[in-house]
């Protein structure tokens, strides 16, 4: 889903923008920056990744539903899309997490936009294949060590 948006974002048309509109239309997608309770270790993690809208940005009214807030349609044309207009595709990375969903023990995944970052942010859990392969590969080079001290 999030490729085909920026896939379709890419164009940069008004077709390609009515398109956006009537996928994405929830305005209250920014509305977590203004608020009071979102912790600031949760915004400063995720302006580490995205450029997010400042919290003068997004208004509510006297009910506290949002009034104004910055369009995510806008966000995806203007800030999203620029960064892989050289990129055929693959847009995202997958990560599965360690942890599974409280009920029916559903793998949890982090989804990530591929570009800039150096590594991936999340690192996934190490398979049980890899570990038992990583013991045998230490318990041999010990042996080894241990065997050339004892001829050495």
């Amino acid at each position: 889903f999030v490729e085909e948006l920026i896939t379709i974002a890419k164009r940069n048309t008004l077709a390609a923008r009515r398109e956006l509109t009537s996928r994405l239309t929830d305005r209250k997608v920014f509305a977590w920056v203004a608020d009071p309770n979102t912790r600031e270790e949760t915004k400063a993690a995720q302006s580490r990744l995205w450029q997010l809208p400042a919290a003068d940005e997004v208004e509510f009214n006297r009910y506290g539903e949002v009034r104004k807030a910055p369009r995510l349609v806008q966000h995806v044309l203007t800030r999203v899309a620029p960064l892989y207009k050289d990129r055929a595709g693959g847009y995202t990375r997958i990560v599965k997490l360690d942890k599974r969903r409280l009920g029916d023990a559903t793998d949890l995944v982090v989804l990530q936009l591929v570009g800039g970052e150096e590594g991936p942010q999340v690192k996934g859990r190490k398979s049980t294949r890899r570990t038992n392969a990583d013991k045998r590969t230490a318990f041999a080079k010990k042996a080894k060590e241990k065997a050339a001290a004892a001829k050495g």
